[in-house]
């Protein structure tokens, strides 16, 4: 698997304005332009919801999309980081309904659920990472 030269996009969050330009230039990505609409819908979401959780506890990260290729697949993956107060406890973190910040608490749980790979990473004072992928299968001429 390798992520081709000029296949990744950086977004700087650090106000509201930043997270609308991120979720908004998500369809005009080219690196996206052979993913159906619906998925690049769903990336949308996933990026709305990771760029907010920095500005609402971070207050600044960067966003990064990589465009991945497989031989039988191709994907993006989704880079959140920060280096705010971490998050105190990561397995609480990834429960439904679970919220530090007056939320309902479906974010981390809900990317995890839109994408085929997550990990996370956190430690106090030192910031958090998110990774997530998404896959594609391709059309394989025979």
């Amino acid at each position: 698997m390798t992520a081709p030269d000029k296949a990744a996009v950086h977004f700087y969050i650090s106000t509201d304005i930043d997270v609308a330009i991120a979720v908004s230039n998500i369809r005009r990505l080219e690196m996206l332009a052979d993913f159906p609409p619906a998925v690049c819908s769903l990336l949308a979401t996933v990026v709305s919801e990771l760029a907010n959780n920095i500005r609402k506890y971070a207050q600044r990260g960067t966003i990064q999309l990589i465009r991945l290729e497989a031989p039988t697949r191709y994907g993006v993956e989704i880079m959140a980081s920060d280096v705010g107060p971490g998050i105190p406890d990561l397995a609480m973190a990834m429960r439904d309904h679970y919220s530090t910040g007056g939320t309902l608490g479906l974010g981390l749980p809900g990317v995890r659920r839109m994408m085929d790979e997550f990990q996370i990473w956190s430690a106090p004072n030192q910031g958090a990472r998110v990774t997530t992928r998404k896959w594609h299968l391709r059309h394989l001429e025979i």
